[in-house]
């Protein structure tokens, strides 16, 4: 697990990981610079996140077919065109309007960083699939784990640790600086994995017929109860997810009085407990098991969610933050490492997006209900109480999938 291929390919993964975290808080927070309106600012998280359930499926076949460096090599390097993109035309704008209530300043800024965000999120979907696929031809599937466990402390670091605070300082600075930033990283990020050599492409075990294909891996998934039951589960907490963590962007503006170099820090602190978590998840799991880890870690959800909304300041909404990320990283080294070790290399990249498919597809739509909830309730309600309606609405969604996930993970999980 100390290869050098594993240490470029952990490296690479920081970086453009690093990049996500810039962007995690860039493109709310310039959203929210072109306009107050809860529901066009969750729109562009939505174009990031759209093609997770557009895209999904032909990821997994192309995946399957052809070298999945080259694949990943190609869409870094069209995010960080994208950003780049992002970063001249932002400079060219300077100095942004007052945003307004209703409607968006510079609409065609607007309508570029969408584009922008589509193009980023369509690569996305491409480059996550083939790298989740190409580690277990990096390490040894009994090492899965503690691998999973130590690439997702590294990719925190950058996504969630340094990227939202460095975001965060650089926008305060000149809105364009961290996309011109990202593009730098995704830069870099190709040039590692230019580096990078070995057996990558899997075998072809079916004819080139993306219907077979298809059929194959739907067949395989359906075959494993317990595969189809983490998906539909991590689908679920994604769509609750989002919900509360694109609410959260106004209500620390609005309620907390929250400024985005703070906002960085607090996402930064909260991104702790997900990197203790990438460390020990693999001794949790070893004391509890799989199952009993799986199902304290999604049960906690729905306390996180309150006490994200009643938080009364930075301080403690990042503690809860590292709390919440850390249960969220323990789950995802669970899921993931069973996911790896189950599928066969061969269908890998097909069962995988399909998998994918409804983890992640689910998260436009947490996003737009977000939006929606806030919409409706300003108005015939306070805004400052609208603002928290979401957190309300992910509160009671996250205690029914803990008594729904609990059950399917009790019948399914092997003992």
């Amino acid at each position: 697990m100390t290869s050098s291929i594993y240490i470029r390919f952990v490296t690479a993964s920081g970086l453009t990981n690093l990049a996500d975290g810039i962007a995690t808080l860039a493109w709310a927070w310039l959203a929210s610079l072109l306009t107050r309106d809860p529901l066009l600012i969750a729109v562009v998280p939505v174009a990031l996140r759209l093609p997770w359930f557009i895209c999904a499926i032909p990821a997994g076949i192309i995946t399957d077919r052809v070298d999945r460096r080259l694949l990943i090599l190609w869409m870094d390097a069209a995010r960080g065109l994208a950003f780049a993109a992002v970063a001249i035309a932002l400079w060219v704008a300077l100095p942004l309007p007052v945003p307004p209530q209703s409607g968006v300043a510079q609409p065609l800024i607007f309508a570029l960083i969408l584009g922008a965000a589509a193009i980023v999120g369509v690569a996305e979907v491409f480059r996550d699939n083939a790298a989740q696929t190409m580690l277990p031809a990096i390490v040894p599937h009994a090492a899965l784990e503690r691998a999973n466990g130590r690439l997702w402390s590294v990719e925190l670091v950058g996504n969630a640790l340094l990227g939202p605070a460095l975001g965060a300082f650089l926008i305060a600075l000149a809105v364009p600086l961290p996309f011109a930033l990202n593009a730098a990283a995704y830069g870099l990020a190709v040039m590692l994995f230019l580096a990078l050599s070995g057996p990558f492409k899997p075998a072809v075990t079916v004819e080139k017929n993306w219907r077979k294909e298809l059929a194959v891996a739907v067949a395989f998934l359906r075959s494993k109860p317990l595969l189809m039951a983490l998906a539909w589960i991590t689908g679920f907490w994604n769509l609750l997810f989002e919900m509360v963590m694109i609410a959260l962007i106004l209500h620390v503006q609005e309620n907390l009085s929250v400024g985005a170099q703070t906002y960085g820090l607090i996402l930064a602190a909260g991104a702790l407990g997900g990197i203790l978590g990438g460390w020990t998840g693999e001794r949790v799991i070893h004391a509890l098991g799989p199952m009993r880890t799986a199902q304290w870690m999604l049960v906690l959800t729905a306390p996180a969610f309150v006490a994200i909304a009643l938080a009364p300041g930075a301080v403690s909404l990042a503690i809860i933050l590292a709390v919440f990320n850390y249960t969220g990283l323990v789950w995802n080294t669970v899921s993931v490492s069973y996911r790896q070790r189950m599928i066969p290399d061969a269908l890998l990249g097909r069962v995988n997006s399909l998998y994918r498919l409804m983890a992640w597809g689910m998260m436009p739509v947490g996003l737009l209900l977000s939006g929606m909830v806030v919409k409706l309730t300003d108005g015939p309600l306070p805004r400052d109480v609208a603002l928290m309606m979401p957190f309300g609405v992910g509160t009671l969604g996250a205690i029914l999938l803990g008594v729904l996930g609990w059950r399917a993970l009790g019948r399914w999980f092997p003992s």
